[in-house]
């Protein structure tokens, strides 16, 4: 797979990385023996981004770190191939609460000193502020980021899910190299004010989610296919009404695909490559299947055409449950 500048900072990554999230949550029941041969198998095709969290896995069966481990495994013997991103921020997540959100300098230096260990490396090559802690001027945590960057610890700064002001705040403290977010086709928020905030700035964008969650795949049909463990059926996204409200968007990205002999899934990650070279996006995928299929359409090239009836499926499914 080609590499790209990811920002301005002098980072160079795949042009798509692989999201780790889903292995260890999320997504129904996990498999290590089969999340281990993905990474690998991403490792082999080029694919050098790998991205997890602390917090990754803490509300499975695993707990606090779990997919670090299961990343910092994966990774033994293979380190200097891997751009290897983690983020900190987000405490807990509980059940009916919601997330606990905690950035204080000192917890921030805790959650570096603990991934470290967990993954099993002497650096982390991308440190995501997960998201802001509303108890902590985001200068005092990224504040924190910077003085781990001089101690060697990270090497460059992240941010994920930041609004366009604090995007600039964060910035002026300390060169931020990428802003981390969801996006697709029918999550585009994005648009609006963070991703002409980044341009400006030299920031480098990573879409996670770039599959809306699975459904631009064409494979999601009903929320009666998710076991009890996967996220989906509590997300509005996905209820029966906005699936079926939903549906013409995926008939003709079936159609474009077809068209070009490629998977439905396929299509929806081009059009994300299509918007602009700062933008690699991390699908994210437990299965070796799955993730050469994404990684194939890093390579796929949608006409002028297809661009333009993709952005009207884009602007018809703006209502339907975002």
């Amino acid at each position: 797979m080609r590499q790209v500048a990811l920002g301005s900072q002098g980072l160079r990554v795949s042009a798509q990385g692989l999201g780790c999230m889903g292995m260890s949550q999320s997504y129904g029941v996990g498999n290590d023996t089969e999340s281990i041969r993905t990474i690998h198998r991403a490792l082999d095709l080029g694919v050098t981004l790998i991205d997890t969290a602390n917090v990754y896995g803490a509300t499975g069966l695993y707990g606090v770190g779990a997919n670090e481990k299961l990343v910092g495994h994966a990774l033994r013997g293979r380190r200097d191939e891997v751009v290897l991103a983690t983020k900190c921020g987000i405490h807990d997540v509980r059940p009916g609460a919601g997330m606990i959100l905690r950035a204080d300098p000192d917890y921030v230096r805790r959650c570096c000193d603990e991934s470290l260990q967990r993954l099993g490396v002497d650096h982390i090559d991308l440190y995501y502020l997960h998201r802001v802690d509303p108890k902590t001027p985001i200068e005092d945590s990224i504040g924190a980021m910077a003085d781990l960057v001089k101690a060697g610890k990270i090497r460059h700064v992240g941010v994920s899910e930041l609004p366009a002001d604090e995007l600039e705040r964060a910035h002026a403290v300390h060169p931020v190299t990428a802003v981390q977010s969801e996006y697709s086709l029918w999550s585009r928020k994005l648009e609006e004010s963070v991703l002409p905030a980044a341009r400006r700035l030299g920031i480098g964008i990573v879409p996670f989610s770039p599959l809306g969650r699975g459904f631009l795949t064409g494979a999601v049909t009903s929320r009666d296919a998710f076991d009890a463990t996967d996220m989906r059926r509590t997300m509005p996204r996905f209820t029966q009404d906005n699936l079926d409200a939903n549906q013409r968007a995926v008939d003709v990205i079936r159609t474009i695909a077809a068209e070009h002999d490629v998977l439905p899934g396929q299509v929806a990650l081009a059009w994300v490559h299509a918007q602009g070279p700062d933008l690699v996006p991390i699908p994210g995928t437990k299965r070796v299947g799955y993730l050469e299929q994404n990684a194939a359409a890093a390579d796929l090239a949608l006409t002028p055409d297809d661009l333009a009836r993709l952005a009207r499926v884009a602007a018809g499914i703006e209502g339907a449950g975002r």
